[in-house]
């Protein structure tokens, strides 16, 4: 079965960082603007949530750094070799990213965030509140390297 969507982003992203290097993203403040199309209503509310979920596009990831099967995290041999939908990487096969990043200020059609990981002229194709209704109702565990991975990510 191979089925095809067309999505259309509904804003993009502005931010200090113009390389996706994958560290420190937590000093990257950052802004998502929506398009023209949606009047300043559509951010209503966002503010009394203190995070929000950012869905975007890895729009500067060629075909050749797609991938489909498993390869070692960030390229290190340390860490072992996992499936693409086992890591988090930017090279997955629709090139879709998500986010949860803390809710700064609205103003009009733009929300300003802390913790994304997306560069300036990121196009965003959806924002979601984060309820504690759709938080994982266990404990969430991990193998070592993700957590390795992480150390300075933000």
């Amino acid at each position: 079965m191979k089925e095809t969507f067309q999505v259309r982003a509904i804003g993009h992203v502005e931010a200090g960082r113009t390389d996706p290097i994958d560290d420190d993203w937590d000093a990257v403040p950052a802004a998502i603007v929506l398009d023209d199309r949606f009047d300043e209503e559509a951010l209503m509310g966002l503010d009394a949530f203190s995070h929000v979920e950012v869905i975007y596009l890895f729009h500067q990831v060629p075909d050749e750094e797609v991938e489909g099967k498993a390869r070692h995290p960030r390229g290190n041999k340390d860490w072992p070799r996992v499936g693409i939908f086992a890591q988090r990487g930017k090279g997955r096969p629709n090139r879709l990213g998500a986010t949860i990043a803390r809710v700064d200020r609205v103003e009009g059609r733009t929300l300003h965030i802390t913790g994304l990981d997306a560069i300036d002229g990121t196009p965003v194709l959806d924002l979601k509140p984060v309820m504690k209704g759709f938080l994982p109702r266990t404990e969430v565990s991990e193998p070592t390297w993700a957590g390795e991975i992480m150390a300075s990510y933000w």
